[in-house]
């Protein structure tokens, strides 16, 4: 693994509007930033990213089948009790989920480890299966990258692949007003109607219940499944949350999948496979078995996103902390695994999941200690 410096395309900013990329730049700052590249081995990319992503996504299923049949562990994970039902169901129905990314950290000479699963609403989805595709086809076309360089990029096929087997009529929300969000909503749109399926958009303030507990749009026409880029614990909560239970409208992604998208996910798994070589240890904040870790941690409150309110501690001083509206669920207590650096910026590896399968990858890349919404996204390559 290194860092390749490139230099940016003249007009990147062009092929990124002629493809629809139009969240490129955040706050006048590029957020997908070209100018440099990182390079992996395919022995880097099999071995020690592709492989250990499916099996820590097979020891999360076998989490998922426990927890959603014990009420303490789900309460653990901060769903609220109205939920269990609705969580459990979904799995015994065999709800399918369409992707989700596993967040490492990684630097190429030792195993990756776990940081986090975002299971229920990654967003870097678009830029990760579209974009650093086309750079590098475009970066190979004008031999800026020798014959033969590859990426671990199968995101967009395995997407179009996968939405064809959950099958259609899907309807998508979202909050229209965050470019991100609607960008990410629209790729998936676009990918399940490639797969041949009806889709539509329906902004998420105009998605309303029937009284038959169907979800449905402002004319009342119900979804069959409805993709929905809003997590499940802001929906479990929400005016509709305590109205799932029976309701004949599939989501994407289940309610089964709140069981993998909080950091409570990390100290179970942890004690499922105690000294597994791609988890770090983890501990609930209120176990007294933390003291494990020693004075070098890093606590997460159990439903944070973004980096927030994250705290990092290392022998026994506060390198870094992030403030937001989280912590009052409660917090895990995480060894510390600190991004490695390169010219100056820590990169965290991200590793796609859909359906079932490892699909691709992506880097994010920051000077800070937690990686936040302004990470920038980085594309990669596998060198021949």
């Amino acid at each position: 693994m290194r860092r390749l410096d490139l230099g940016a395309r003249p007009d990147w900013r062009e092929r990124a509007a002629a493809a629809g990329f139009s969240f490129h730049t955040f706050d006048a700052e590029p957020y997908w930033d070209e100018t440099h590249a990182y390079a992996f081995t395919l022995d880097q990319i099999e071995r020690e990213i592709e492989a250990p992503s499916a099996e820590l996504h097979a020891l999360c299923l076998a989490f998922a089948a426990r927890a959603v049949r014990d009420e303490a562990i789900l309460a653990s994970l901060g769903i609220p009790d109205h939920a269990f039902g609705v969580v459990r169901e979904s799995w015994e129905r065999g709800d399918p989920s369409l992707y989700g990314r596993l967040d490492l950290a990684y630097d190429g000479t030792t195993s990756a480890k776990l940081l986090e699963y975002n299971a229920d609403t990654p967003t870097a989805l678009y830029e990760t299966g579209v974009f650093q595709w086309l750079w590098l086809e475009d970066m190979l076309a004008h031999g800026l990258l020798p014959p033969g360089t590859d990426q671990f990029n199968a995101v967009h096929e395995r997407l179009i692949a996968r939405f064809a087997q959950i099958g259609g009529p899907v309807a998508f929300t979202c909050m229209p007003n965050a470019p991100e969000d609607r960008g990410t909503v629209a790729y998936l749109q676009d990918c399940a109607h490639q797969a041949g399926l009806a889709t539509r958009f329906v902004p998420l303030d105009a998605v309303s219940l029937r009284a038959d507990g169907a979800f449905s749009d402002g004319l009342g026409e119900a979804f069959r499944t409805l993709f929905k880029l809003y997590p499940w614990e802001w929906a479990f909560r929400d005016a509709f949350g305590r109205r799932l239970a029976g309701t004949p409208t599939r989501f994407l992604e289940p309610p089964w999948k709140a069981v993998l998208s909080t950091k409570g996910l990390l100290p179970h798994l942890w004690a499922m496979a105690p000294g597994h070589p791609n988890l770090l240890p983890a501990y609930f904040e209120d176990d007294p078995a933390k003291a494990a870790l020693g004075a070098s941690f890093v606590r997460k409150p159990i439903l944070s996103r973004e980096g927030a309110n994250v705290l990092m501690v290392r022998d026994g001083a506060v390198i870094a902390r992030e403030e937001g509206p989280y912590g009052a669920e409660g917090a895990v207590r995480q060894a510390l695994a600190e991004l490695p650096v390169f010219a100056g910026e820590r990169v965290l590896v991200g590793s796609w999941i859909v359906g079932d399968e490892p699909a691709g990858l992506c880097l994010r890349e920051s000077a800070a200690l937690i990686t936040g919404n302004q990470a920038r996204f980085v594309p990669h390559v596998i060198v021949p």
